[in-house]
């Protein structure tokens, strides 16, 4: 198992927010594994991390518990918020374009098919 000062050098906090260092992954990408009861093995195997960053990152997380998922629940709900914001705005599109004539030229081409 890792050690706890291991895994300082592996997650380091970025703009994203916590991530493995040397890599785009973040801890919240880890925890959706681990939330949904993956082993350390498959999660490894599936991000592509080596046995050192997944020992450190399990490490951290687990020393870290309360702050990783408290973080990891905030970064849910923003993605939550996104994604309704978004499922509104198609909606809305859609809506205004399935209303709207259509453009000359495309009846015109319709019209000769």
């Amino acid at each position: 198992m890792a050690s706890v000062a291991n895994s300082q050098t592996t997650v380091l906090r970025t703009d994203r927010g916590l991530s493995i260092a040397g890599t785009r992954i973040t801890l919240y990408d880890v925890m959706d594994y681990v939330t949904a009861g993956w082993p350390a093995h498959l999660i490894r195997d599936r991000l592509q991390l080596t046995d050192q960053q997944t020992g450190d990152v399990m490490a951290y997380i687990e020393a870290n518990r309360a702050e990783v998922e408290r973080e990891y629940h905030a970064v849910l709900q923003t993605a939550e918020e996104n994604w309704r914001y978004w499922q509104e705005r198609n909606q809305e599109r859609s809506a205004r374009i399935a209303s709207s004539p259509p453009k000359p030229e495309l009846a015109e081409k319709r019209a000769r098919s």
